[in-house]
C-alpha cells in the first residue's frame, strides 16, 4: 500500500519538475532584455545586476527603470514608487502560499524572496500540498538563478552596444512593460483601467516632473479596481453564455 501511494507523488514530482523548469526558462529569457535596457536606462551593469539580485519581480524592475530612463536621478523617488506599488500583489500571493510553504521564520523568510507570478501559479496549480511546495520551490529557485544569469548577459551586451539611442533602446523599456502588460488585459475593468490609467499619464507628462504622472496613474487604477465600478456585471455575462 505504500508503495502504491507513493507512485502518484512520485509521477507527480517529474511533471512539476518539467512544468516548473519549462516556467523557469522562459522567464529567464526576459532577463536579457532587462539587463540590456536597464543599461540603456542609464545604470551600469554592476547596479543592475543587484537590481535583480535585490528587487527580482519582473514588471516592477521594467517599471523602474521606465521611469529612472526618462528622469535619470531625479527621477529615483518616483520609481521606486513605481516598483513598489507593482510589488504590492506579492503581498496577496505571500498570503495565498502561508499555508504551503509551512511554518518557520527562516522558511517563510526565504520564500518571501521567491513569491513571484510564476512561482505562485504553479503551486497553487497542484492538488497535492507536497507537489504544491515543490512546484514553487523549483519555479522560484528557476528563475532566480536563471533571471540574474541573463540580467548580467544583457547588462554586458547593452554596455557593448553605446548609445541606446542609436539602436532605439530609449524607448525600449516602455514597450517591453506594455509586452508584460498586455497578456493581463483579458476582462473589460483590466482595459477601461489601462486605458484611463495611459490617458492620464499621458495629459500629465508635460506639467509633472518625471515619474509622478505614472504614480497619478497608478492611483486612478487602484481605485477603479478596489471598488470594482467596472466588474460588477461579469458574472451575470458568464452564466448567461455557460
Amino acid at each position: 500500500m505504500r508503495s502504491t501511494d507513493r507512485t502518484p507523488v512520485r509521477e507527480g514530482s517529474a511533471v512539476v519538475w518539467r512544468e516548473a523548469l519549462g516556467v523557469a526558462i522562459a522567464t529567464s529569457a526576459y532577463g536579457i532584455s532587462f539587463g540590456a535596457l536597464a543599461v540603456a536606462a542609464g545604470l551600469d551593469v554592476w547596479q543592475t545586476c543587484v537590481l535583480s539580485l535585490v528587487m527580482f519581480t519582473g514588471g516592477s524592475q521594467f517599471a523602474f527603470i521606465g521611469v529612472f530612463a526618462s528622469g535619470g536621478v531625479a527621477a529615483l523617488p518616483a520609481a521606486i514608487a513605481s516598483a513598489g506599488l507593482l510589488g504590492v500583489r506579492n503581498v496577496a500571493y505571500g498570503m495565498r502560499m502561508s499555508p504551503i510553504i509551512g511554518a518557520g521564520f527562516r522558511r517563510r523568510a526565504a520564500a518571501a524572496q521567491f513569491t513571484i507570478d510564476e512561482s505562485t501559479a504553479v503551486a497553487i496549480s497542484q492538488d497535492d500540498p507536497r507537489l504544491a511546495r515543490l512546484g514553487f520551490w523549483v519555479t522560484g529557485l528557476g528563475i532566480y538563478l536563471g533571471w540574474n544569469v541573463t540580467t548580467l548577459v544583457g547588462a554586458l551586451l547593452g554596455d557593448v552596444l553605446g548609445d541606446p539611442r542609436a539602436w532605439g533602446l530609449d524607448a525600449a523599456a516602455a514597450a517591453a512593460f506594455l509586452a508584460l502588460l498586455w497578456p493581463r488585459l483579458k476582462q473589460r475593468q483590466a482595459i477601461v483601467v489601462g486605458v484611463a490609467a495611459a490617458v492620464v499619464a499621458a495629459a500629465l507628462t508635460p506639467v509633472l516632473m518625471p515619474g509622478l504622472p505614472v504614480l497619478v496613474a497608478a492611483v486612478v487604477a487602484i481605485v477603479v479596481g478596489w471598488f470594482n465600478w467596472l466588474g460588477r456585471d461579469q458574472a451575470p455575462v458568464k452564466e448567461a453564455v455557460s
